[in-house]
């Protein structure tokens, strides 16, 4: 048996020391990284912050002249310099609100054949190809489509509506084919390649072993498309959808040739109405009172709060149902 006296301690060499000290390259590289990342990170928050800052200064008059009572204001007078938001808020949120209503579920079925093994190979691509193709499109090429041939074969659904069901606030209104409704389904048009893109590529990259598992178990292939998969790619899925509710929001081109262009508020679908990208792109070139520029930047400052706040609910949901699966 060895005496504890006899044991040998080796003590570290010079070069020993010089190689631990050292960062590797690895580590600066991924240090370097890390840095740059921060720097991104800090350059977006400062744009973000001074774009902010830039529309809050020039909405100034119309903040001090009409203050919070704008957001409820229903008049939209541009003699008289009187101007309020909530026809504008309105459009705005309406058109957007059907067009969700709309490529949310065609976007998520697109999404779901183009990733699942529903169809042939060749075609699943084809389609994805195709869907995707419509994003290259520019908005005033949907705008003048939706005026030519959106509005005559929509028109004919509208007289058919008034006539069955006059007597709903949703069709009370005598139909032309312009509207809060056929401005929601040319946004829904527009809309779907990017969610159903985005849908498309969460769902690709949920585990195998996921859907493998689940049909082991004993579980149908669409049991496990809408038990398994999509709650687990339900983030990313909640992400495309504010990424084509921004796009709806800020469409303006296309919206302005079909929406009609009235400031006005009815429950029915068929009513002319206004969003406020499409009130900027007619009134702002051609705004002289100081009082009516600073009105148009107040409703852009109403979208970008409205956006920011969408997208601030939208990561509040995610985590809240993160946290759910978690407990």
């Amino acid at each position: 048996m060895s005496s504890p006296h006899n044991v040998s301690v080796t003590m570290p060499t010079e070069n020993d020391l010089g190689r631990h000290s050292r960062p590797s390259k690895h580590n600066l590289t991924d240090l370097l990284f890390r840095y740059l990342m921060y720097a991104a990170s800090g350059v977006s928050i400062g744009i973000l912050v001074l774009m902010g800052w830039k529309i809050l200064e020039h909405a100034a008059p119309a903040l001090k002249q009409f203050g919070v009572g704008f957001l409820f204001n229903r008049e939209w007078n541009v003699p008289d310099l009187k101007f309020g938001a909530l026809p504008l808020i309105y459009g705005t949120l309406g058109s957007s609100f059907i067009a969700l209503l709309v490529a949310i579920p065609v976007g998520l079925a697109v999404a779901l054949i183009t990733s699942e093994d529903l169809l042939p190979q060749w075609l699943r691509s084809s389609v994805a190809f195709t869907i995707e193709l419509i994003a290259a499109i520019p908005s005033v090429i949907f705008g003048l489509w939706g005026f030519y041939t959106l509005v005559p074969l929509i028109r004919p659904v509208q007289e058919f509506l008034h006539a069955k069901f006059g007597n709903i606030p949703l069709f009370s209104t005598e139909p032309s084919g312009f509207g809060l409704l056929t401005a929601g389904m040319l946004l829904a048009i527009m809309i779907l390649p990017t969610l159903a893109a985005v849908s498309r590529e969460v769902l690709l990259v949920v585990p195998g072993y996921l859907r493998t598992g689940s049909m082991a178990l004993g579980a149908t292939r669409w049991e496990t498309i809408f038990r398994v998969v999509l709650p687990k790619a339900f983030s990313g899925i909640v992400g495309g959808v504010m990424l084509a509710l921004g796009r709806a929001f800020g469409e303006t081109m296309a919206v302005t040739m079909v929406i009609g262009n009235a400031t006005t508020i009815s429950p029915s679908l068929f009513e002319p109405a206004y969003s406020i990208p499409a009130i900027l792109a007619n009134q702002f070139a051609e705004a002289q009172e100081d009082i009516h520029v600073g009105a148009l930047t107040y409703l852009v400052l109403i979208l970008f709060v409205l956006t920011l706040a969408v997208n601030i609910g939208a990561l509040g949901l995610v985590r809240l149902v993160e946290r759910g699966e978690k407990s």
